[in-house]
């Protein structure tokens, strides 16, 4: 006899179906974005890019490849070698950015506008992350003009909010960024909207809850809600859990998931999924980022499970990223099966491979 039962959770549809012997809890929701994912080019960017198309409609993606893309020229040929990868009966949207230098001009900024294929500009400051050398040393110097132009144009500033600066403890460069940059740039430009990009702390929390409702918002990575500074070193040091930002102590993980998991708007999906080759992670000097894209919908669905708040699940991954962004909701659902199952403990990349986020362990939620 098959068993189907369905509870209501405001918008999230739960299901349980399956014999009365084998019941299998389903998990609907509306198809979720990625506001924040990094494809790689060439060989890297066909072995990842199907994972993200599999799942998610649309993403926000980085601009930090070699050299950056800078001009919305560059940004048109890259949509277009992202599009070549994906399988034929695709329907993925690579939703363009822009990598702001001090060089960037008011002229390009309304090019993409008026293009309608680049939805963001990146700010990273310059050495703060991967393939960050060309980024932005005089913010509010000669960046100004442009910002500027963005708020005429609407377009929305992403942040890696961390400053570079070497003599500042690299656990404090968010609070730093935060203070130094951030603060003074809103009261300078007070209408221009700021995603701040994977936040890790709760000084970003507190920060985003001070400002008004629609102006700055954030993205929050799988492994951010799920890990804390123990597990980089673990077992000895674990270097597929070292991203930056830097994974942060526990009473930081936790005000992330409690912002998570509010129902505010503030706050929505983005993966930050960065694929390193393997050897490039595992070296004397390893590479940072997390690749998470494969898992990262099951890994987030764990995330909320585990503090009693799946019904907020839904808003997080599929409403707020295109509310705050100014695009349609999706149409389209997704569904996620209850089950433990082991995650690869590593994929194709290339001529090589790369490791996922919880390779080799277990997650309680895989797609169906």
């Amino acid at each position: 006899m098959q068993t189907t039962m369905v509870i209501p959770m405001q918008a999230l549809k739960i299901f349980f179906a399956g014999s009365s012997s084998s019941i299998k809890q389903l998990l609907t929701i509306t198809q979720p974005d990625d506001w924040h994912l990094h494809l790689r080019d060439n060989d890297g960017l066909a072995a990842v890019a199907p994972h993200s198309a599999a799942v998610f409609k649309r993403a926000i993606i980085m601009p930090n490849l070699k050299p950056p893309v800078t001009t919305v020229a560059a940004a048109v040929s890259y949509r277009e070698r992202i599009l070549k990868v994906l399988p034929s009966d695709s329907d993925f949207e690579p939703l363009m950015s822009l990598y702001l230098t001090d060089a960037t001009t008011k002229d390009e900024i309304q090019l993409a506008r008026k293009c309608g294929l680049v939805k963001a500009v990146k700010l990273y400051p310059a050495g703060a992350t991967t393939n960050s050398q060309a980024g932005v040393t005089d913010l509010f110097g000669k960046c100004m003009p442009v910002l500027e132009e963005m708020v005429k144009q609407g377009l929305p500033l992403l942040v890696h909010g961390e400053v570079a600066d070497s003599s500042v403890d690299i656990f404090d460069r968010e609070r730093v960024f935060i203070e130094t940059v951030l603060e003074p740039l809103v009261r300078k430009l007070p209408q221009l909207r700021i995603v701040m990009e994977h936040i890790t702390t709760k000084d970003a929390v507190d920060f985003i809850s001070s400002v008004p409702e629609g102006t700055i918002a954030a993205t929050v990575t799988p492994q951010h809600l799920l890990l804390n500074r123990n597990a980089i070193f673990q077992g000895g040091l674990q270097p597929h859990n070292y991203c930056l930002p830097v994974l942060k102590r526990e009473l930081h993980r936790q005000a992330l998931v409690a912002a998570v998991t509010s129902g505010s708007p503030r706050y929505f999906l983005g993966t930050d999924s960065a694929p390193h080759e393997r050897l490039t992670k595992e070296a004397p000097c390893g590479c940072a980022g997390i690749f998470s894209a494969p898992i990262a919908l099951p890994l987030y669905a764990q995330a909320f499970e585990e503090v009693g708040a799946l019904d907020k699940l839904e808003a997080f991954a599929s409403f707020n990223g295109p509310d705050f962004y100014q695009l349609p909701r999706n149409s389209s659902t997704i569904t996620l099966v209850k089950g433990a199952w082991s995650v690869p403990h590593q994929y194709g990349f290339g001529s090589g491979s790369v490791v996922p986020m919880w390779a080799g362990q277990t997650i309680n939620w895989s797609l169906k």
